[in-house]
């Protein structure tokens, strides 16, 4: 169960990033339930390409660290894949 812990941490963080990145960016956003299911795609992919590129900062103990770490990939994640999706569906639709 720890080991899922930071997962979850890091699918809410990145629904959150992703409303918090669409209400930031309004001509990129999707809608409150769109934005939190891509948010949630994002934080999850952001907190796997951290792993990979070995800042797995979501694997240890949930030491305070492990927590931010895995709040800050989350969101961030969230919000990237939110500018992105919105970038393309902006493009998609001229």
């Amino acid at each position: 169960m720890e080991s899922l812990l930071p997962l979850i941490i890091q699918l809410v963080s990145g629904a959150v990033g992703g409303n918090v990145a669409g209400s930031l960016m309004k001509n990129l956003s999707l809608g409150t339930v769109v934005n939190s299911i891509v948010g949630i795609l994002g934080g999850g992919l952001g907190g796997q390409l951290l792993g990979m590129f070995g800042m797995d900062i979501g694997s240890g103990g949930m030491d305070i660290t492990s927590i931010i770490g895995s709040i800050a990939g989350g969101g961030v994640g969230g919000g990237v894949l939110l500018a992105i999706v919105g970038m393309i569906k902006k493009a998609l639709a001229k």
